[in-house]
């Protein structure tokens, strides 16, 4: 097994390194301002830097041990940061034939790209690794701080939970009968990512590869860095016998509809199933024979839902679709499996005697006798079912006799003819060649017999009884291969095989539901003991905990890890060509592109409780008479508020009942209205439902095939959000490119509870979340559409009159909604069509008479409909004359424009754009982290960069010797910024070491002065003097005033004036020595630079600072400005006075008469 080094690089930028003893793979996380200067395009994904090469490329010295690994699983975003997953413990599962084992991983740990705050002993190395176990125990506050600044501890967790498998010899993900007669070696880029778990973080390590070298390419791959991994179990046990031989088995559960139990059942628009599964058990015989038999098991393929509850089997089961929208579903699941295996037998364990069950059992009977593969035969000599068998088993039922679970074996006789029909795998291989084979490009099997058909197992939760079952089938085919081969099932394989099936549903069954499988024991020995039975009622208790307080977090990571979170942006590797493709494409969207038109219809209406309204005709409200010629909507959205009373049983616990027979109303009506115009017929697409809020979203059947990923969600906001009496529901879906949502609300009641309706409005916009953290703002269409209760802010009588009189205008400018909108407070950016109805809130049911009880409630525009989208266009918005509620239900149409991509053309495209890019780039490799990926960003001669373990000045910048200078003060601290000042000021050197001293260092040089007037071109002695104070290791020449250069004349630097010692009362008690004028010897004590006058901005300039220190006095005290005396430094040594005609560098004058004189007389 290939362990790798992992390497890190802290500066100039962080890096870290993947090395094999040949190769290397070096990640580097790319910065907008290399990403610009790189040539990337617009977009904003975190961009990562890449580059495979030889181990010799890498310099040892600029690279730090990290630890070491296996293989890394790819690139993922984690607020806002790029880490790098890379196994870094793993241990050898099975080993299905000589040369093909299997390793399942340990632990993983993920290395940030952009800084080392994550790099600390407790997450890397032997001795301080976190371990699964250590993040399984329960958080304290601590523990939630640990968590909150380490953001990949959820996915290490997952990751490191002993349900990954991976290996280096073989594809993982296909069963051996479809890769018999391929070459040991795989191609990476081969491997069905229906089974592949980490496809989202090694996709775009995948696209790298894609574009390299062939020869490069193949040294990649050789090296084993880039790894693929499975979930689900894997083990093998060795056979005893004269010739030992090995049984194995593989269990590969789909990444489609990954999740956790009650937050995953059911099937997608994809024809997806949660929890699907297909287990292969392999037994191989050092003779060369291979058997190998396929089961696959999945949740029943009908969309329905499952909310998790306190009391186990109490769940309440709901089918959220028709029989008409699941059914193209349901046939791209069996269409999907009858082209990958052949026959399907479906075993269907679910119990008759619970309702739930017993309605989805009747259910998918149903769907089978539509299923298209139903109709198909495999040949003409066949029947019409062939294709798709059923066998209904009611498992409970069966193993109440007393026998038991025992019983379930009568199962080999019902199959027995499928299981005559399907036979089994058979290869033939040469042992010899299979250890002794070195070119691993040719096959070595040989097919003798392939199986044929597949069963498909199902329970409600595809764990306990299913795997039981498929144990039974698992041994009829061992059975039947053996006495084929002319042996026996003796009792020794046969416990093997039902140990190994015992661990796999075990393993299964702690994806799915988070503990080990019931009648396990069962399994395992064949027969349940009372320590079997306690045993499954602890893990039903386990069960029922981890479902209501677990799984939610549990499903989160699963969707982070597979890349289906919403807004979770994917990591992309720097790659010119791509980015010219992403552009192209962006800017040539109208050639793949198009819109089409369709029409929705969105009502709502408080029914007040009423079922009265269940035997009215809907039509008037439906298809008013004003929108009678033109074309029936596609969409219809219909909202209902108080369909029960609002009592607090019905509080507690909601009653789908009453929900049901308004669909059927609508259904009726919808139904009558398409015979009638002789076109395609509404099919209930989804309906949610909050205690008395249900919301129902119907569909014409034609338009079914362009709408998928259908979700809902409620949000409560009663009670401060415990009561569901008021509160939110919600469904969206994506129609074609378009994702649409419909919002239904029923906020709080009350004339003057307007903030509580604002609050209610903002509760459920932010609040109420679909799957994958899908949020409202989320959709490009949104419809809201309900009993707001927002009312108008008149008189009673006065409100009266104006509704009367239709001066709707006026009322409406009182509407409280319609204020909290234009505030800004409500339903922001949202619009709402002119209002040109009656209030519909609040009549005399029956009548069309205001409110005439005692409480007289002011007419108000309760029911509402706002819309938000730039491709809605709203046509009508009115109300209907329905007169069995105390309110009158509203309606609204509007014209819709659906995105229509064609993914064909958009794929030509790009693969014509690709092309084109690499042509115009060639010169540009993206797998390069050279000069032209990241661009010179340090300039030659400014120092390194500060990393986080070296400060820039502490690593380049030398202070000087003997203390000759001083840090100088005036410097600015920004390296980048160009100036003039600088590192080091001196103190007080001595004139001749001065002019002697030849050493020069860049860092401390200080720059050329410029010249202080138009004479110093003509007398470069003056220039000279002038300059004398910008003190460095080499006396600086005067500057050429055309360029700015220092001149090569005029090296002679006159001495240094006089430093005139420190005045008695400053020193520390030591009698100063006198020092003639002349004297250039010894160093001086100087005291604080003051800030000498002259400097605009009352900062001292650079040269006049310490030019004019405060001499040294003879003791006779402090020392003040003596204005009437020319500053020593306005003179030349030995030439008199000299016109100072320019202002210092920084803009203040030098040519003021400065000395100094005592302060106290």
């Amino acid at each position: 097994m290939t362990s790798l080094r992992i390497l890190c690089r802290d500066s100039p930028q962080r890096a870290i390194a993947l090395a094999t003893s040949e190769y290397v793979l070096v990640f580097q996380h790319g910065t907008a301002d290399q990403v610009a200067s790189a040539g990337s395009g617009g977009n904003d994904a975190p961009r990562c830097l890449v580059e495979f090469s030889a181990l010799s490329s890498l310099d040892p010295n600029e690279y730090r041990p990290l630890g070491y690994g296996y293989g890394t699983l790819g690139l993922v975003t984690l607020d806002e940061e790029v880490f790098l997953c890379v196994v870094t413990g793993c241990s050898q599962a099975a080993t299905v034939r000589p040369r093909e084992t299997i390793s399942r991983i340990d632990s993983v740990d993920f290395f940030c790209l952009s800084h080392s705050r994550y790099d600390d002993g407790l997450y890397y190395g032997p001795e301080g690794q976190l371990s699964a176990d250590d993040i399984n125990r329960p958080l304290g506050l601590e523990g939630r701080d640990l968590a909150e600044d380490y953001p990949f501890l959820a996915l290490k967790k997952l990751l490191s939970d002993g349900s990954f498998y991976y290996s280096l010899d073989f594809n993982l993900t296909e069963r051996l009968q479809n890769r018999f007669d391929k070459p040991r070696v795989f191609d990476i880029e081969a491997l069905d990512e229906d089974m592949l778990w980490n496809s989202y973080m090694i996709r775009p390590l995948l696209h790298f590869r894609s574009h390299m070298p062939p020869a490069e390419r193949l040294n990649l791959d050789s090296s084993q860095i880039l790894t693929c991994v499975i979930r689900g179990f894997s083990s093998s046990m060795r056979v005893p016998g004269s010739v030992p031989a090995s049984l194995t088995i593989i269990s590969r559960q789909s990444s489609r509809r990954a999740g956790t139990r009650f937050n995953s059942r059911g099937i997608d628009d994809n024809g997806n199933v949660a929890n699907f599964v297909e287990t292969e058990i392999v037994l191989w015989a050092p003779s060369g024979i291979v058997c190998s038999f396929v089961q696959v098991r999945g949740s029943l393929p009908i969309f329905w839902e499952q909310a998790p509850g306190l009391i186990p089997g109490q769940q309440k089961i709901e089918v959220t679709r028709s029989t008409e929208a699941t059914q193209h579903a349901f046939n791209k699941h069996f269409d999907s499996l009858g082209s990958e295996y052949g026959i399907v037998h479906v075993v269907n364990l679910l119990n008759e005697d619970k309702p739930g069950e017993a309605e989805l059992s009747m259910k998918f009977r149903n769907h089978i006798t539509r299923s298209s593969l139903k109709q198909q035969a495999v040949s003409s000599s066949e029947p019409e079912s062939s294709r798709l068998q059923l066998t209904d088993y009611d498992f409970h039922a069966e193993s109440r006799g007393p026998l038991g679970y025992g019983s379930s074996t009568q199962l080999k006789r019902l199959l027995s003819h499928s299981l005559l029909g399907f036979a089994y795998f058979l290869g033939d291989t040469n042992s010899e060649n299979i250890l002794e084979k070195e070119d691993a490009r040719i096959s070595d099997m040989t097919a003798i017999l392939q199986q044929k058909g597949v069963f498909r197992t199902n329970c409600l939760d595809c764990l306990d009884r299913t795997n039981l079952v498929q144990t039974i089938i698992s041994s009829a085919i061992l059975e039947s291969f053996l006495h084929q081969q002319g042996g026996r099932l003796s009792p020794g394989l046969d416990r093997r095989h039902s140990t190994l099936w015992a661990d796999n549903g075990d393993a299964l069954s702690k994806i799915y539901a988070g503990t080990g499988a019931m009648k396990s024991s069962f399994t395992r020995h064949g027969k349940m003991s009372l320590a079997g039975a306690l045993d499954d009622a602890r893990k039903s208790a386990t069960r029922l905990y981890i479902n209501n307080f677990s799984d939610k977090l549990r499903q989160y990571t699963i969707d982070l890890l597979l890349g289906r979170l919403a807004n979770q942006v994917p990591v992309h590797l720097h790659d010119p060509a791509n980015d010219f493709v992403f552009e192209e494409l962006k800017r040539r969207a109208s050639e793949y592109t198009s819109s089409k038109p369709i029409r929705i219809w969105a009502g709502t209406y408080n029914v007040n409780g009423r079922n009265e309204g269940l035997n009215v005709d809907l039509t008037p409200w439906l298809f008013p008479s004003l929108d009678q010629q033109s074309e029936c909507p596609t969409i219809f959205a219909v909202a209902f508020q108080e369909i029960v009373p609002l009592n607090p049983q019905q509080i507690m616990s909601t009653d789908p009942t009453t929900r049901k027979a308004w669909e059927n109303s609508v259904n009726s009506c919808l139904r009558n209205r398409a015979q009638s115009k002789g076109m395609e017929k509404y099919v209930l697409l989804r309906s949610s439902q909050l205690v008395g809020a249900a919301l129902m979203v119907y569909v014409r059947e034609d338009a079914l095939s362009e709408i998928r990923n259908v979700e809902a969600s409620t949000k409560k906001t009663g009670l401060q959000g415990i009561s569901g009496n008021k509160g939110g529901c919600a469904i969206r879906f994506e129609y074609s490119n378009t994702q649409i949502c419909f919002v239904s609300g029923h906020f709080a009641a009350g004339t003057m509870s307007i903030h509580e309706r604002n609050r209610d409005y903002e509760t459920i916009y932010r609040g109420l979340e679909f799957q994958r953290n899908k949020a409202i703002e989320d959709h490009d269409t949104i419809i809201w559409l309900g009993d707001f209760n927002y009312r108008i802010n008149l008189d009673n009588e006065f409100a009266r009159e104006l509704a009367g009189q239709r001066k709707y205008q006026e009322l409406y400018a009182m509407d409280q909604l319609n204020q909290q909108m234009s505030a800004g407070l409500a339903f922001l950016y949202h619009l709402e069509g002119p209002v040109t109805f009656p209030p519909t809130y609040k009549y005399d049911v029956g009548t069309d008479d205001y409110d005439t009880s005692e409480k007289a409630r002011v007419p108000a525009w309760c029911d509402r409909v706002l819309w938000r989208g730039s491709n809605l266009r709203q046509a009508h918005y009115n109300t209907a004359n329905l007169r069995v509620s105390d309110h009158r239900p509203v309606w609204a149409t509007f014209d819709c424009l659906i995105s229509v991509i064609d993914e064909a053309r958009k794929d030509k495209l790009s693969r014509l754009f690709d092309k084109e890019g690499r042509h115009k780039i060639h010169d540009l490799p993206a797998n390069k982290l050279g000069h032209a990926a990241t661009g010179d960003l340090l300039g030659p001669d400014l120092p390194p960069p500060s990393s986080d373990h070296r400060e820039s000045e502490k690593s380049a910048i030398r202070s000087p010797e003997q203390g000759l200078l001083f840090a100088n003060p005036h410097r600015r601290s920004n390296p980048f910024l160009l100036n003039m000042e600088v590192d080091w000021t001196p103190v007080s050197p001595p004139a001749s070491k001065g002019r002697d001293m030849k050493r020069e260092d860049p860092m401390t040089r200080s720059p050329p002065v410029p010249p202080r007037g138009p004479d110093s071109a003509s007398n470069p002695q003056q220039a000279t003097t002038e300059s004398y104070n910008v003190t460095s290791t080499k006396p600086a020449g005067p500057m050429n005033p055309a360029n700015g250069t220092p001149s090569r004349t005029g090296h002679n630097m006159e001495p240094a004036p006089p430093i005139p010692r420190k005045p008695m009362n400053l020193h520390s008690g030591e009698e100063p020595k006198s020092t003639s004028s002349g004297s250039t010897g010894g160093r001086a004590n100087t005291g604080p630079v003051p800030i000498p006058k002259g400097n605009a901005g009352g900062q001292a300039s650079l040269i006049q600072g310490r030019a004019n220190r405060p001499p040294q006095g003879d003791g006779s005290g402090p020392l003040l400005q003596n204005r009437d005396v020319q500053s020593p430094g306005a003179r030349s040594a030995g030439q008199g006075e000299t016109e100072n005609k320019t202002d210092d560098l920084l803009g203040g004058g030098t040519g003021e008469e400065v000395s100094w004189k005592p302060l106290l007389q």
